[in-house]
């Protein structure tokens, strides 16, 4: 028996590529552009601005910061009105040609409020009229650096959710597991030999099968699927194994039954763990000789053909035998690809989340909408019971805009009185917060991802009352 690599495939053919995955980074320094030809104003801006950690990059002349600005510049534009060569107006509008969202400050007298109120209008951030106070310029650029890194984000999300790529294997994610699935499949799709798929409700198990029979050389001929949970008991012979006229009560016609309808090609079988114990002494028969005889004939029928049998349940368990028979488990069992759950490789959901997203948009034919912070942090930290059809289906209600909780349907308002180092505390706490969640209380994990010292981790937990026992995976999980 072969064990392949854990994966967790989409539900769709395209791989797309992932976009870089910095949910458990700390925002890097605002980035500003300042520019006034002013030299003294110019000089002390700037040493307000890295007194507080920010990135400044200073010109006297607009023309000299042009080659800093373009459509992935992750930062805020604070400029003068009234400037020789190119004024502030006239760099607003080459910056509107670049990137209409790219924010810019303008810095204005008195006499110039007027225009630059017509050019908030036109899409400017803000302005400031002089003289202005330091904490009017700093909580602007801060405010004004967070929207620009939100909007770059959620432009990785739409470019990640179109950017298809072709694939031989269709399915979504970046993580080890996934590529050494991706890996597996590709080997054994030409070898003839039976599957079994494991994994939660959810994962995406039918596209394993989908995957082997397209990879493989049965992919002209029928992928014949099988809800075996949804089949009564009573017919469940009938549809599996075909009849002849008169083989019982009602059986006018002769039936093709699944499994030799599927000759030649892929028979699916889902749900195996719900098989009557009766029908599982059939079809073992059937995959040990290859022949089926159907109700009613003694005719013996030659098949040629491959099982992909899932289940949702741990079929080598010694409790499951009461109810599945353990000879046809190990006949099934000659390959086994265990498909985790979204919450053990977390690393996949943003990209997984960009996918429905852009799935979500054109099925509805509407735009992808901007991911406030409050739903980025609950798609990484919400378990996923239902794994990837349950992020697909929270897709479409964020595309829809009929989101569960108001508190996901807007960003946290700013609060003006919060000072610095009140922030820093609370972003501190909440990152430590969402780095336990992302490796479910794992210490050496979170320590790796914090990058800072054992001692200095726990002194934190303390100072800011985090309880890393809360966020332990359940007994159950």
């Amino acid at each position: 028996m072969t064990r392949a690599a854990d994966s967790s495939p989409s539900d769709s053919p395209p791989s797309i590529s992932a976009p870089e995955d910095d949910r458990l980074r700390p925002p890097a320094p605002p980035h500003v552009v300042f520019i006034d030809d002013d030299e003294e104003l110019r000089r002390a801006n700037v040493q307000t601005l890295k007194l507080h950690g920010m990135q400044v990059d200073a010109h006297g002349l607009a023309r000299a910061a042009l080659p800093l600005l373009h459509r992935e510049f992750n930062g805020v534009v604070v400029t003068d009105i009234r400037m020789p060569d190119i004024d502030g107006l006239q760099l607003f509008q080459r910056l509107r040609d670049i990137d209409p969202e790219l924010p810019v400050i303008l810095i204005t007298g008195h006499g110039d409020i007027a225009t630059a109120v017509q050019c908030m209008r036109d899409g400017a951030y803000d302005f400031l009229a002089k003289p202005y106070p330091p904490d009017r310029l700093l909580t602007a650029i801060t405010h004004a650096a967070e929207k620009r890194r939100l909007i770059l984000e959620n432009r990785r999300l739409r470019e990640a959710a179109f950017a298809v790529e072709a694939d031989d294997v269709p399915f979504i994610g970046t993580t080890p597991a996934m590529q050494r699935i991706k890996q597996t499949l590709r080997h054994i799709a030409d070898a003839d030999v039976d599957v079994l798929v494991e994994g939660e409700t959810g994962t995406g198990k039918e596209v394993v099968a989908t995957a082997l029979h397209r990879l493989s050389r049965r992919r002209h001929r029928e992928l014949v699927a099988i809800n075996c949970g949804a089949l009564p008991e009573s017919v469940i012979e009938s549809e599996l194994f075909g009849h002849e006229p008169g083989a019982f009560t009602g059986a006018q016609k002769k039936r093709i039954g699944r499994i030799e309808h599927a000759s030649g090609g892929t028979l699916f079988l889902d749900e195996i763990e719900s098989m009557p114990l009766a029908v599982q002494v059939k079809l073992l028969r059937v995959l040990e000789s290859r022949q089926i005889t159907p109700l009613g004939s003694n005719d013996v029928r030659n098949l040629d053909l491959r099982v992909v049998a899932a289940t949702k349940e741990d079929l080598g368990n010694p409790a499951i035998r009461a109810k599945f028979r353990e000879d046809l488990f190990y006949r099934l069992n000659v390959v086994t690809i265990r498909i985790p759950p979204l919450r053990e490789r977390r690393d996949d959901i943003p990209l997984l989340f960009a996918h429905y997203l852009g799935h979500a948009s054109r099925r509805f034919n509407r735009d992808i909408p901007d991911m406030p912070a409050a739903i980025k942090q609950y798609v990484m930290t919400h378990d996923w019971p239902g794994n990837v059809r349950e992020l697909a289906h929270f897709a479409e209600r964020v595309v829809l805009g009929v989101l569960d909780s108001p508190a996901l349907e807007a960003p946290p308002a700013h609060t003006e009185a919060c000072s610095l180092p009140e922030r820093i505390e609370r972003f501190e706490a909440q990152h430590i917060r969402d780095t336990l969640s992302a490796h479910q209380g794992d210490i050496k994990a979170t320590l790796e991802s914090l990058g800072i010292p054992r001692k200095t981790f726990y002194d934190k937990l303390q100072r800011h009352g985090i309880d890393r026992q809360q966020y332990l995976p359940s007994p159950d999980k």
